[in-house]
């Protein structure tokens, strides 16, 4: 244990939660660097370097999440963080002192700012809800997405108030910073509490008692959730599930649907808008890019806003109902700017950031935290830990592909085209969830995997 003295949930759950902070100012800060990285290393013409760089963050992020959910079943998850927060930071700052053209010595800094960027991803909500009690569960994934989307915020305004120093220092700054957040989540995790399922899996049943009761006031209620855990664990050990299990009849509809919103949520397109809406108006105006960083001051004031409207409304409409009106507009919003484009070819350059705006502001409070609560109900506990795994990885490469492929694609066809073709994938997803994903809202896992199961059943004999 961390030390005999009581620790506030207050101070559990916020540096439980800072993963979430840092993991968006990684994703984010690239958005406001770029532009005068790119003037500095002369990448205007080179929109192959402009993708690498960008999305390789995304690929040490895939490897991230993978090692990470593993090796903290063997270290636990409060060390699994303590070790995040250091490769966060020296991936920061080697990314920070990347010498003057070296594409190739910055993607692998962010390849390995990745690794923690993914170790982030799975690690953080894995900790808060075996941390949380049980009532506070369905909207934790709500307030992991909070967290994220204000350390995407906070990335932008430091790229708005770094703008004006020469372009070397700028983005050099930007970069090197998220190391200072990287140490404060060091510092305050030092202090944290090991998970009590991981201490109960080792049989450190006193130390998990103690844990619990920092969080817990009812005795009672200590003791019922120490045996609920025991018993999951013994479920969890004689039910090992094979990468094979996935596949297996019995759970294929329900991996298929969870693996499929996922996947769907990063191919709409939405990391285009994240990582490259200054170059986005740049192109749209013909102002230089780097005078266009309010944009994503806006854009993500808008993430933080959709994010605190989820939480009040995740409990009062159905998932799918949520994500139907959210992929619907998200896809109209990228596929109306072509057509008003053909319509009206003079028509005000700045209607696609307009269209923009209204995407992020649906996606915002739809598919952005939806995703990772149905990724965390659809999943029958014999094969979710590998499934949530899978799940997370066909998420982090529909984000390295349109991190990679955007720069690529707009210099090759009209900025409207591109988004028309995320458009159509918007629409696509939307078809996909009222056909292949069941309502998960006010059912037990029990009830889910039932419906899994008989539609599976169905499938078969049609």
């Amino acid at each position: 244990m961390v030390n005999e003295k009581k620790i506030s949930s207050g101070f559990i759950y916020f540096f439980g939660a800072f993963g979430g902070i840092l993991f968006g100012y990684d994703i984010g800060v690239m958005t406001g660097a770029l532009p005068f990285l790119q003037n500095d290393w002369n990448l205007q013409n080179n929109p192959s370097a402009i993708g690498w760089i960008t999305s390789s963050l995304m690929l040490g992020a895939i490897l991230g999440g993978a090692l990470a959910g593993q090796l903290s079943d063997r270290l636990g998850r409060r060390k699994m963080i303590l070790i995040s927060a250091i490769i966060f930071a020296v991936g920061s700052i080697l990314a920070g002192i990347a010498p003057h053209n070296g594409v190739l010595f910055m993607i692998v800094s962010r390849i390995i700012l990745g690794l923690a960027v993914g170790a982030a991803s799975a690690l953080v909500p894995a900790y808060m809800s075996e941390m949380a009690p049980a009532r506070l569960r369905g909207r934790l994934s709500g307030i992991n997405q909070t967290m994220i989307v204000s350390g995407m915020l906070l990335s932008y305004t430091v790229a708005y108030f770094l703008k004006d120093l020469p372009e070397t220092m700028a983005w050099r700054l930007m970069l090197s910073l998220a190391a200072v957040p990287a140490l404060i989540l060091f510092i305050g995790v030092l202090r944290l509490p090991e998970s009590p399922r991981f201490l109960i899996r080792n049989n450190k049943i006193n130390e998990a008692h103690k844990v619990l009761s920092y969080l817990r006031s009812d005795k009672d209620q200590i003791a019922s959730e120490i045996k609920q855990i025991q018993d999951t664990s013994k479920k969890e050990e004689n039910h090992k599930a094979s990468w094979g299990t996935l596949l297996s009849g019995k759970y294929r509809y329900l991996v298929m649907a969870g693996v499929g919103v996922a996947a769907f949520q990063q191919f709409q397109g939405a990391n285009a808008i994240f990582y490259y809406i200054p170059l986005i108006v740049e192109t749209a105006t013909g102002n230089a890019a780097s005078s266009a960083l309010m944009w994503p001051i806006i854009q993500g004031v808008i993430l933080v806003l959709g994010s605190l409207l989820f939480l009040l409304i995740a409990d009062k409409f159905k998932r799918r109902t949520l994500l139907t009106v959210g992929g619907t507009v998200m896809g109209l919003s990228f596929v109306l700017p072509a057509i008003l484009n053909l319509v009206i070819p003079n028509a005000s350059p700045m209607m696609i950031v307009a269209f923009l705006s209204i995407y992020v502001a649906f996606y915002s409070f739809t598919w952005a935290p939806l995703t990772w609560v149905i990724v965390g109900e659809i999943f029958p506990l014999v094969i979710r830990g590998r499934a949530s795994g899978l799940a997370s990885s066909f998420n982090w490469i529909g984000s390295f592909l349109v991190g990679l492929l955007f720069p690529i694609m707009t210099a090759t066809m009209a900025q409207e085209a591109v988004f028309a073709i995320f458009g159509a994938i918007c629409l696509l997803g939307v078809l996909f969830i009222r056909i292949r994903v069941p309502e998960t809202k006010g059912r037990s896992l029990e009830e889910i995997e039932r419906i899994g199961q008989n539609r599976q059943g169905k499938e078969r004999s049609a």
